[in-house]
């Protein structure tokens, strides 16, 4: 972070009793009525200031969190601001189509953002009565996503993904694919994308800058960068001031706001660094055992509320160490959040792109975000029927392996084909944007080939509709 000079209005104490300087951390002995995330100004002994914030309060003691890290401080020198104030983002609708880092300073070259108001980036919490339940689409342009995990308003849905996976082109297709439909299935409403890409490296910058300016999205995203190579407390900030932005735009200017997050893993790194250096007592694999309600806070911050024309929907990336969806950080995700995504190495191996394995995949807010009205009548059906099959063709595969293709009844042979079908037709689709319309359009034709008695999870009706209506255009 550049080092500055912070304005004397905002210095309310200043202490030089630093006793300990410990990884990202310093302690202060000998304070008084210093607050829990107050914000900390630590003038090294050359003059030179960098930020942090209070992670600590104990008595009279105090651990200071510096962002910047703590090479060049010392224990006589060092001198601790106290600002009386905890860590704010200057917000302003002007935001939008900027690059910022991680706590909100414009990267792109641009002017300095003018500020409409102020805000504390731990946010506020939604107050339950007020919360609305997700029950309205949101469009991503993925099949495997809009037709069979779909995606609503207010929703937390994270991608669980592993090293080597595309998750972060499947993350910038959907931030310029994702739009809000009308009831007749035309863009109504307004729409805006807050990407927090955290810990990343130089070059993922630059592929989210270009995909962004490719598919003419940056007018409606804002962009906040935290890179590998800053420092690693400074991840904890960037999610929360992402959230904080998403928060302002949508319950001030009613937009609706889809916040993408990438990668919660290296979020969570800086978690447990940040632990150790404090000495804390590890929970599961070293990660502090409070990481369950930190995630919670961040997670929670999305949501409808009622009267406000604005929502909040996050889609959160991350990377399961070893692919193990049983590690710490997907598990404790998968009580938080309502569902998930799952990329599959064996589709990304035979290059399906996107690589979701939806077996896996979840998403619980999908049946209130379907159906007449909102996306179509036969949405759920098919839903319900592409799964069924999909099952029973890959239980086949396993079976074909031990017996043979021979051994298979004709239904089974059918059953087996539809399941590659749907593989290569369905959930491969490369850069193209489906439309939801396309998608349910493409759903039927993958059950075209099947008999009538075999899609036992469609109404009798809507499939004489359907062939039916396909009969007499022929």
């Amino acid at each position: 972070m550049k080092a500055e000079l912070a304005p004397p209005s905002l210095v309310t104490k200043e202490y030089r009793t630093v006793s300990q300087i410990r990884g990202p951390l310093i302690f202060i002995e000998r304070t008084s009525e210093i607050a829990y995330h107050e914000m900390v100004e630590i003038i090294d002994p050359e003059g030179r200031v960098r930020l942090g914030r209070v992670l600590e309060v104990n008595g009279n003691h105090g651990i200071v969190q510096v962002f910047a890290g703590t090479t060049g401080l010392d224990l006589r020198a060092t001198r601790v601001r106290f600002r009386g104030d905890v860590a704010r983002l200057d917000v302003s609708l002007a935001m939008l189509g900027r690059v910022l880092d991680g706590t909100g300073q414009p990267i792109d070259g641009g002017p300095l953002i003018v500020p409409e108001a102020s805000l504390d980036i731990n946010g506020a919490p939604i107050n339950p009565t007020v919360r609305t339940h997700p029950s309205e689409f949101i469009q991503t342009g993925i099949s495997a996503i809009d037709g069979l995990n779909t995606l609503t308003r207010g929703q937390k849905l994270p991608i669980f993904s592993g090293a080597g996976l595309p998750a972060n082109e499947l993350a910038a297709q959907i931030a310029a694919q994702a739009r809000v439909l009308g009831r007749q299935g035309q863009e109504a409403e307004p729409f805006a994308v807050v990407f927090a890409a955290i810990g990343v490296t130089h070059r993922e910058v630059s592929f989210f800058v270009d995909q962004f300016q490719a598919s003419g999205a940056t007018e409606r995203t804002v962009l906040f960068v935290n890179r590998a190579d800053d420092p690693s407390v400074l991840r904890l900030m960037t999610a929360r001031a992402a959230l904080t932005a998403a928060e302002y735009l949508a319950f001030t200017h009613g937009l609706h706001v889809l916040v993408i997050m990438t990668d919660m893993t290296n979020y969570c790194e800086a978690l447990r660094e940040v632990a150790a250096a404090r000495e804390e007592v590890p929970g599961r694999r070293g990660y502090p055992g409070y990481m369950y309600s930190d995630l919670a806070s961040l997670y929670e911050r999305a949501g409808r509320i009622r009267g406000s024309p604005g929502s909040v929907t996050q889609l959160v990336i991350l990377t399961m160490p070893d692919d193990d969806i049983t590690h710490p950080i997907p598990d404790l995700t998968g009580y938080i959040t309502e569902g998930q995504i799952v990329l599959s190495r064996d589709l990304h191996r035979q290059g399906i792109y996107p690589p979701v394995d939806i077996l896996p995949s979840l998403s619980r807010q999908m049946k209130a975000g379907i159906g007449e009205g909102k996306t179509r009548a036969d949405h759920r059906f098919l839903a319900d029927q592409l799964y069924a099959l999909y099952a029973r063709g890959r239980d086949l595969r396993r079976l074909v392996a031990i017996i043979g293709e021979a051994a298979l009844s004709a239904e089974e042979r059918l059953i087996l084909d539809f399941a590659d079908r749907l593989e290569q037709r369905f959930i491969s689709q490369g850069k193209t944007n489906r439309s939801i319309d396309e998608t349910l359009d493409l759903a039927w034709a993958l059950l075209d080939p099947l008999p009538p008695e075999m899609l036992k999870r469609i109404p009798d009706a809507l499939i004489r509709q359907r062939r039916g209506g396909a009969e007499d255009s022929a």
